[in-house]
Order: C-alpha cells, then structure tokens, then sequence
C-alpha cells in the first residue's frame, strides 16, 4: 500500500491493491465509501507545495473518483475549489469539501445533472461568483455503461452519454472562457479508450475521442488570449464509475489484470498531473495528452 507521503520512493507495481477484488455492484452514480478497497484520493497522502495559490478552480465530478482526487490536490496547492457531482453523491462530496476547508481553503459544493445545458451556464455562473473568479477549470465527470452489444444499446443511452461526457464539457467551457482571464487553463478528461476501444463501450469510446479532438482544436482557439487547454487521459482507475455500471462484475473482479502493471490506478497517482497541467509548471504545454495508464501505451 502507499505510504503516507506521494514523494517516498515505493514500487509502483505493488504500491495498491492488485485484482482480485470482490463483485460489488452499485447503483448509479455509485459512491466511492461503499467500493472494496476504498479507492485512494490522496487523502492522506497528498503533499502541497503551493504551486497553485490563489487559483480559483471548478472542478467536475469533483465527489469521488479522479475528480476527488484533483480536488484535494488543487486545495491543498493553495487554490480554492467549487466540485459539482450529482445529488445522489452528496455523501461523498461532503467528505470533500471537509478536505478542502481543512486546508484552510474556501470549498463550495453545487449539485446538478451536466446533462442540462442551462444547468452548465448556471455551474460555471455560480463558481465564478462564489469564488470571486476562475481560472482553472478541469472537467472530470464522465458517463459509463458497459453493454455487451449493440442491441442492447438505445438511443437514450447513446444520447445521454454523449450528453453528460461532450455536451456538457461544451458547454461549460464556453460559459468559461469569457470569465477567464490570461494564464487560466483548462484541464479535460479523455480516456484510454479514445485509442483502444472495449467491445463494451461502442457510446463511451467514441466520446473520448470526442474529447481529444475537441481539447486540440479549442487549445489553438484560445491560446492567442494566454489561455491553455490540455487534455489528461487516464487507463483503468479504481472509481465509482467502473463499480456501478462502468464495467461488468466479472470485469470488475480482475479490473486493471490487463495493463503491465498488473493493477488498476488509484485517483491519487493522476492528481498530480491535473496540478501539474493546472499550474504555470507546464506553460509552454497546451493541446497536448497525457496517458496515466500503468504502461499500456497511448499511439
């Protein structure tokens, strides 16, 4: 297991827990105090070191999962942090903003579905008021439902899932960018499987590549008003999202067994790229992706 600072020298193929892990369904969302292991957000280990003070950040997804982990690295980077997740995550996202406020940084909590377009306009509004600005956005929350064929894939299902993974990441960003001002960025979730697509996820799939293209041809767009955008595209992460529906069980028991590392990520070990693409560390990068997929290789 991790030790208790992300800095520690360790062996990465047995720094968290390797499949097998029990069948564990959930409902959607899905929430990350029920999964088995406990997925690591950085909670304990996560070290700051002020590389993101004073930055005002709203992050989606920001409950569980990656978009956790983002979020208590952001705080504890010295930025002040809105998370938006859906009601029924509201368990998890009181865990976070405990974590945020800990750090001694302003959290604020706003609930609604990204399926919505208006809802999106009213996000990105509020955060902006709430915080007194933005700059940093990272958009994490994603959709996930494994189906066996497509038969057995409808077209609510398609829609809603290029809704809640593209439509919404649209339209947050273009309610974004005139709040934000030379030197913000923008951080956006693709996938593994914008290069490597499961069987499984015909309507997943396709929306990370969505993401990529999108991300690439925003960054050009935007990089004339000092503004930046890249793109973080994770592998198999120990989430709520794989647990409730993401996956089938019986994936879920040997989830991560087919990267070379033998093991599914933990939301702690992308944090620090979310900081890193966050902060003026990377200001020569923007339109760029970057793999955290325990050596299964993006082209």
């Amino acid at each position: 297991m991790a030790s208790a600072n992300q800095f520690d020298m360790q062996n990465p193929l047995t720094q968290y827990p390797r499949p097998d892990f029990p069948k564990q369904p959930q409902p959607v969302p899905g929430l990350a105090n029920k999964m088995q292991p406990v997925p690591d957000h950085g909670e304990e280990s996560y070290r700051g070191l002020g590389r993101l003070t004073g930055r005002k950040a709203l992050i989606t997804g920001g409950d569980s999962g990656i978009g956790r982990a983002a979020a208590i690295a952001y705080a504890r980077e010295g930025a002040d942090v809105v998370i938006n997740y859906l009601p029924e995550e509201q368990s998890d996202a009181d865990d976070v903003v405990k974590l945020i406020e800990a750090e001694g940084r302003k959290a604020v909590a706003i609930p609604g579905d990204l399926k919505s377009e208006a809802f999106c306009s009213e996000l990105v509004a509020r955060a902006h008021h709430e915080l007194g600005g933005l700059d940093l956005l990272a958009n994490v929350a994603g959709r996930q439902k494994a189906l066996d064929s497509i038969e057995d894939l409808t077209t609510e299902q398609f829609d809603e899932t290029f809704k809640t993974n593209v439509y919404a990441l649209f339209w947050i960003c273009k309610a974004a960018l005139p709040l934000m001002p030379t030197g913000a960025t923008i951080v956006n979730t693709a996938s593994i499987q914008a290069y490597q697509p499961s069987e499984t996820l015909l309507d997943y799939a396709p929306t990370k590549s969505a993401i990529v293209a999108f991300s690439k041809a925003l960054s050009k767009q935007v990089l004339p008003k000092g503004i930046r955008v890249n793109v973080v595209a994770p592998g198999p992460f120990w989430t709520p999202l794989q647990t409730s529906g993401g996956q089938t069980q019986d994936v879920i028991e040997k989830f991560g067994s087919e990267v070379p590392m033998k093991r599914p990520g933990q939301p702690a070990e992308c944090a620090p790229i979310y900081v890193f693409l966050a902060s003026q560390e990377s200001s020569y990068i923007t339109g760029e992706v970057f793999g955290v997929t325990g050596g299964n290789t993006l082209p």
